[in-house]
């Protein structure tokens, strides 16, 4: 499979939470796979109805989760307390990657949002082999 990724970017968390939660300008979806809702579930002793939604026309995902107060269910003082076990969508953040049936091509993007996008340290082609080869246990 082949996929294409911002060329010089570079990204480090500062930890703010932005990507937890809703803006002024986005409605954040924070979507999840029904393994990933399961393992969240089994971590945290919680049914996966008590922080999630299902999910409308967004297959492979089947839950979106829950938020308190515009963020995310388990986000706490701007920390992620699942952040072990967090989403493929959060280990993303801030890239997104949809796929081009007519190339045939996997595209990795930048969420323009994020504060830190373009600050840190620059990101190689291996973070991007990484993410994909994520993207891929995940999702098959």
């Amino acid at each position: 499979m082949n996929f294409t990724y911002p060329a010089n970017v570079h990204f480090e968390c500062n930890c703010c939470g932005l990507c937890c939660g809703n803006t002024n300008h986005k409605t954040r979806h924070i979507l999840l796979l029904e393994k990933e809702a399961k393992e969240i579930s089994a971590q945290t002793g919680l049914h996966i109805k008590d922080f999630t939604d299902t999910s409308k026309d967004t297959q492979p995902y089947i839950y979106e989760m829950k938020k308190v107060e515009n963020h995310c269910f388990f986000l706490n003082t701007n920390k992620c307390d699942i952040y072990g076990i967090r989403p493929l969508i959060c280990r993303f953040y801030p890239f997104e990657l949809t796929f081009d049936a007519d190339k045939n091509l996997h595209i990795f993007t930048c969420t323009p949002e994020c504060p830190t996008l373009n600050t840190g340290k620059a990101l190689s082609k291996k973070t991007f082999e990484e993410l994909f080869e994520l993207a891929k246990q995940r999702l098959l």
